[in-house]
């Protein structure tokens, strides 16, 4: 069960349950990912609410390896998404609510 005082999010993806977390290694990942110099400007990025599936992907994976999930990008990347996006999408915008306070634009996925 996730312990959202320590900024933890569920998401239930085909039959398994994952937890969600953004740790101090996750962010400084995300960082590197996003080619960003530090945590302002990840809040900025994430705060227009435009995120591409790219971006999501990257997300989602930094975050489930955060939440003690041993999975690659490439595993992540292949996961079904029988429910479609909005659940994925849902469940960001939680956990970035969580990490980096209540956002105003929960993350679209481009063309979306």
């Amino acid at each position: 069960m996730p312990n959202r005082r320590r900024g933890e999010v569920a998401l239930q993806i085909g039959e398994a349950r994952y937890t969600l977390c953004l740790t101090l290694g996750a962010l400084a990942e995300l960082e590197d990912a996003f080619g960003v110099q530090d945590l302002m400007a990840l809040a900025e990025r994430f705060g227009t609410g435009r995120l591409s599936s790219r971006d999501l992907l990257a997300l989602l994976a930094i975050s489930l390896r955060g939440g003690g999930h041993a999975l690659t990008d490439a595993e992540v990347a292949s996961l079904p998404l029988s429910d479609g996006i909005a659940p994925v999408a849902a469940a960001i915008a939680d956990l970035l609510a969580a990490t980096f306070g209540a956002a105003p634009n929960p993350p679209q996925p481009q063309g979306a």
